[in-house]
């Protein structure tokens, strides 16, 4: 009797068992198509509302920043009328005033001009009136006439009304007369 030798192919081969194969990772990943389509439709229906959750807050965000700037332009002036009441006071003030003389009359127009000016400046509104022998700017000037002078030429001769303008821009040009050629 020989000894039967071990099979080399059998030592190879581990016993299979179905045990061995139940906790692959490649079983527990398969589901029926039933359960893969349940899955997916959770997960569209989860997209769905969260795409419908953006779009309204982007509507929300569009709406407000219209009302913001409705707003804005409806109140822009606000803080320039402000400073404007004061004014309007003084001059309630001065018509509703018992007779007096010239002299206080006009020291109350002084008044109350220097609360318009003031007014003007905080509200940067900006006043153009140049001197006689400025160098005449047609972005803030307008001419009226050409006058002989002694000036130089192209210089404002006088101011017949003064200009205005509003964070460099100019709401009226002043009205002068500038010097022409002898």
């Amino acid at each position: 009797m020989t000894p039967e030798k071990p099979d080399p192919a059998a030592e190879q081969q581990p016993e299979v068992t179905e045990d061995a194969n139940a906790g692959s990772p490649e079983q527990a990943t398969e589901q029926s198509p039933e359960a893969q389509i349940a899955d997916l439709q959770q997960k569209l229906s989860e997209m769905q509302d969260n795409f419908l959750r953006a779009k309204a807050e982007g509507e929300n965000i569009r709406r407000r920043a219209a009302e913001d700037i409705s707003k804005a332009h409806k109140f822009a002036i606000e803080g320039f009328a402000e400073h404007l009441v004061p004014v309007a006071d003084s001059l309630y003030a001065a018509l509703h005033a018992e007779a007096v003389d010239a002299k206080a009359f006009k020291e109350g127009l002084e008044i109350t001009l220097k609360q318009l000016l003031s007014a003007f400046e905080k509200g940067r509104l900006v006043e153009i009136n140049p001197a006689s022998g400025d160098k005449f700017d047609p972005h803030h000037h307008q001419a009226i006439s050409m006058v002989p002078s002694e000036q130089e030429p192209g210089t404002v001769v006088s101011v017949l009304q003064r200009g205005y303008s509003l964070a460099d821009r100019v709401l009226r040009p002043a009205l002068v007369t500038v010097s022409q050629t002898a």
